[in-house]
């Protein structure tokens, strides 16, 4: 898996130094929370050592202790990471919410310069243009270098980004949810991020911990512990394909986090799929990933576990 230059009109999303994004992304979600100092500390020089360059946490994760702890972490080497963080998730996209979550987010992680910064998800009580104009001030001050949105739907990014255009700013990067059994971000999405050049960050490509076979097996996690991730996940046929995927890893050799890992990082509109863990060892399948090319055989057979879905139109004759 070759790392791939996230190229954004005029914009490339690189590290200060240059160094270009890493094909795999480090979700810190877990730093400080099921992750404590040492695990998270022993996750990160994993990473570095692996390659990875790119990190992601957010303001909400934790109580703040993600962002302190890979702040902490990052400060010896900070010109040659991208770490991207979230504005608030509680309290909406006002300009008060997002100066505040920003500045306390850049004093944990002990940096003048945010790489990315997300609006966490969508916000309808806010007018964009109000959002925009204090994420422009920002950027133009220098103080984030890229502009990024999560959990958005297509319609949004695009909304979004014909406000952002008035400023003289734009979204670089989107950070959807994508994974073998929710593949919802192909319908418009992923089209959308290639034509117009949008870098791509997808979460979540083992769907809580599903598609690394460990349920199967009688383990503990988010869809055991999370009411949300086991609604996610409910459905049937989900587990299905989770266990038709550990069937296909024994197959072929290869750990079914690696080849979940994989196949989202396959698709060519995806920049860097972002994974996590809550310990070194747990996290090594996913990084294993990034020296497995799928050969289209292989690639077919996981894309036959679960159901492509409709294109954009419905007209099912044309897909």
């Amino acid at each position: 898996m070759r790392p791939r230059m996230a190229r954004m009109g005029m914009h490339t999303i690189t590290a200060s130094d240059g160094s270009a994004l890493s094909p795999l992304c480090f979700g810190a979600m877990q730093f400080g929370g099921n992750a404590d100092e040492t695990a998270s500390r022993a996750m990160y020089e994993t990473c570095r050592a692996a390659g990875i360059n790119f990190f992601d946490t957010a303001h909400a994760y934790t109580g703040g202790r993600s962002e302190t702890l890979l702040g902490r972490f990052a400060a010896a080497e900070r010109d040659a990471l991208v770490i991207a963080t979230k504005a608030a998730y509680s309290g909406g996209a006002s300009p008060e919410n997002i100066r505040a979550s920003l500045e306390e987010s850049r004093a944990r992680l002990g940096a003048d310069v945010i790489d990315i910064l997300y609006l966490h998800r969508w916000d309808g009580d806010t007018p964009l243009e109000a959002s925009f104009e204090t994420l422009a001030e920002f950027r133009h001050a220098g103080t984030i270098r890229h502009v990024a949105v999560s959990n958005f739907a297509a319609w949004q990014v695009m909304k979004a980004q014909a406000v952002a255009a008035r400023f003289d700013i734009r979204i670089d990067m989107i950070q959807p949810m994508y994974n073998l059994v929710k593949r919802q971000a192909e319908v418009e999405l992923l089209p959308m991020a290639a034509s117009e050049g949008i870098a791509v960050a997808p979460y979540s490509p083992l769907g809580g911990g599903l598609l690394s076979g460990k349920y199967a097996r009688g383990g503990t996690g988010r869809l055991t512990t999370d009411d949300r991730y086991a609604k996610r996940y409910g459905p049937e046929w989900m587990h299905r394909a989770a266990v038709g995927l550990a069937e296909i890893a024994a197959e072929s050799g290869h750990h079914p986090a690696t080849l979940a890992v994989a196949w989202a990082a396959a698709n060519p509109a995806v920049t860097a799929p972002i994974v996590s863990a809550r310990d070194a060892e747990q996290l090594a399948p996913s990084l294993a990933a990034m020296d497995l090319a799928l050969d289209p055989a292989l690639k077919d057979r996981l894309d036959a576990l679960g159901p492509t879905p409709a294109p954009a139109t419905d007209r099912l004759e044309e897909a």
